[in-house]
C-alpha cells in the first residue's frame, strides 16, 4: 500500500532558493499571483500544504508595476485606526507613489493563507521600490513572468 508523501518541517528549510523578480510593466494582479506561487511552494513536486515550503522572492522596480484600465484612480486602500470614524482611504494612484512596495506586499498577502502559516510564509517577500536589493549574496536567480 503507497502513502502519501508529505515534507517535514526540516527538509522544508534546507531546500530554499531565492527568485529575483522585475516588476518593470507587469500588471499588479499578474505578479501577486506568481509571487503567491513561489513563496507558497507550489511549484515545487514536494509541496505539502500544512507546511512552509516556499522559496524566497525579491521584488525589484516595485515603482514600476503597471495598473489596468481605471483602478489607478478607481481603486482604494481602507485603513482603520479602531476608533469611531476612523477609516482612511488612499487612492492606487497616492499608494503607488508613496509607497508602492507595500501594495505589491498587499496584493500577494491577501492572496496566501490566513493564520499562522500564512504569516510565516508572507515573510519570504522582499520588495523594492528600485533596482537595487540587499540580498546579492544569496545569489537569487531572475524568474521571467508568463
Amino acid at each position: 500500500m503507497e502513502s502519501t508523501f508529505q515534507l517535514s518541517k526540516e527538509a522544508a528549510v534546507t531546500d530554499r532558493k531565492w527568485h529575483v523578480i522585475d516588476a518593470t510593466g507587469v500588471p499588479l494582479g499578474r505578479l501577486a499571483t506568481q509571487v503567491a506561487h513561489l513563496i507558497r511552494g507550489k511549484h515545487k513536486p514536494t509541496f505539502t500544504p500544512h507546511v512552509d515550503c516556499g522559496d524566497f522572492v525579491v521584488v525589484i522596480n516595485a515603482s514600476k508595476v503597471v495598473l489596468k484600465g481605471k483602478k489607478l484612480q478607481d481603486k482604494q486602500y481602507h485603513s482603520h485606526s479602531g476608533y469611531i470614524g476612523g477609516i482612511k482611504s488612499v487612492s492606487a494612484a497616492e499608494m503607488l507613489e508613496k509607497h508602492p512596495e507595500r501594495m505589491i506586499r498587499l496584493a500577494v498577502k491577501r492572496m496566501v493563507k490566513r493564520g499562522a502559516l500564512g504569516h510565516q510564509i508572507i515573510k519570504k517577500l522582499k520588495v523594492y521600490p528600485g533596482a537595487e536589493h540587499p540580498h546579492s549574496a544569496q545569489q537569487p536567480q531572475q524568474v521571467v513572468l508568463h
